[in-house]
């Protein structure tokens, strides 16, 4: 099963990026693809938000966007698929070509812009998945994003949270793509305390109201990222997803491609991903859970993310080049790790590098 699993990597690699992303959801979504036996194991189990994660190893929004392959994504061993980014009306995004390959640096730029179903479309696919038995353990986040020509932001994702809250094991608000104009600068001061306060109340309504995390972006500095951890402790968030791509380019870069606009993802970003989620931690205590996502290709670099304070982490670009593979390697890898630093559980060992 691994020799196939890098066989049907190699072969997506030979198309062009987004028809290699495509083939692959479609192949998912058909549960075409392996499903590794060491992808879960007992000791990478762990409970947050009263939820009940089987890894700590998910999948980063932006691979699924319309909760069209599920099922087969669960079926590669990931404790957990976020999916999205997710806009109340379908839209198309940015022209293509929006998707590029880095493969000298084991990265991706990416201008998708919010390209989505809209929440009709992902509602229906992901109300099929959870008409599946097995899928009441199987724990999916949902990612929500804005439509490119909303006159009110605030409004696209208090929709989000209405319409798919109650769809959702948790809720990220993105406010952090670089690919839809204007949307970052909610990040900052009373622009984002209004949308946070929205959508909070909009959750507060909820039968059921979900963990309600954000997303946010690399390229802020030391000082905004304390800022927003504090922000984001004071209006009662359960989270932070730290972090969206970056619109830097780091020294170094070597592929022909990495002078194109969009967002950098992959193993560029993962120095800037880590401090930021060391910074987080700091300012906050320890008393805010987060997500680490940025240029996660190893079990050194998962378990690095989760000393430094994350909960959980989240795959994309290395999942891209490395394959399914991938997932079965962390398990494994993990599991050594924690063995090694004398911790029985995920739990004792995030924030690890903060204590003693």
């Amino acid at each position: 099963m691994p020799l196939l699993a890098s066989i049907a990597t190699a072969l997506l690699h030979s198309l062009p990026p987004e028809a290699a992303h495509h083939a692959a959801l479609r192949l998912l979504a058909a549960e075409l693809g392996p499903a590794p036996s060491l992808a879960l194991r007992p000791a990478l189990a762990g409970r947050l938000w009263g939820l009940d994660f089987p890894s700590p190893v998910g999948l980063a929004a932006g691979f699924d966007k319309d909760a069209m392959a599920l099922a087969g994504l669960f079926r590669l061993g990931f404790g957990f698929v976020e999916a999205g980014t997710v806009t109340p009306r379908p839209q198309a995004g940015n022209p293509a070509p929006r998707l590029f390959r880095l493969a000298e640096d084991q990265a991706l730029i990416n201008r998708m812009g919010f390209n989505s179903a809209g929440f009709d479309g992902f509602a229906r696919n992901l109300g099929r998945f959870r008409a599946r038995p097995a899928a009441a353990t199987r724990l999916v986040g949902i990612n929500l994003g804005v439509n490119r020509d909303s006159a009110d932001p605030a409004a696209d994702y208090r929709q989000g949270v209405e319409r798919l809250g109650p769809l959702a094991d948790y809720l990220v608000v993105n406010l952090s793509s670089p690919n839809t104009p204007g949307l970052r600068a909610l990040q900052e001061g009373a622009a984002r305390d209004r949308v946070l306060a929205a959508l909070l109340a909009a959750r507060a309504a909820l039968d059921t109201p979900p963990p309600l995390l954000l997303k946010i972006a690399p390229d802020l500095d030391d000082a905004a990222l304390g800022e927003i951890g504090q922000a984001a402790l004071d209006a009662g968030l359960d989270g932070l997803v730290l972090c969206n791509t970056t619109t830097a380019r780091p020294a170094g870069l070597r592929s022909r491609q990495r002078r194109q606009a969009g967002g950098l993802s992959g193993a560029p970003l993962r120095p800037r991903a880590l401090e930021a989620l060391r910074v987080v931690y700091r300012h906050t205590e320890g008393r805010l859970p987060l997500i680490g996502v940025g240029g996660i290709a190893s079990a050194a670099d998962a378990y690095a993310r989760i000393r430094a304070g994350a909960s959980l982490v989240q795959l994309y670009t290395g999942f891209v080049y490395r394959g399914p593979g991938l997932l079965a390697e962390l398990a494994q890898g993990l599991a050594a790790r924690l063995e090694a630093d004398g911790f029985k559980t995920i739990a004792e060992a995030v924030g690890a590098d903060h204590k003693g």
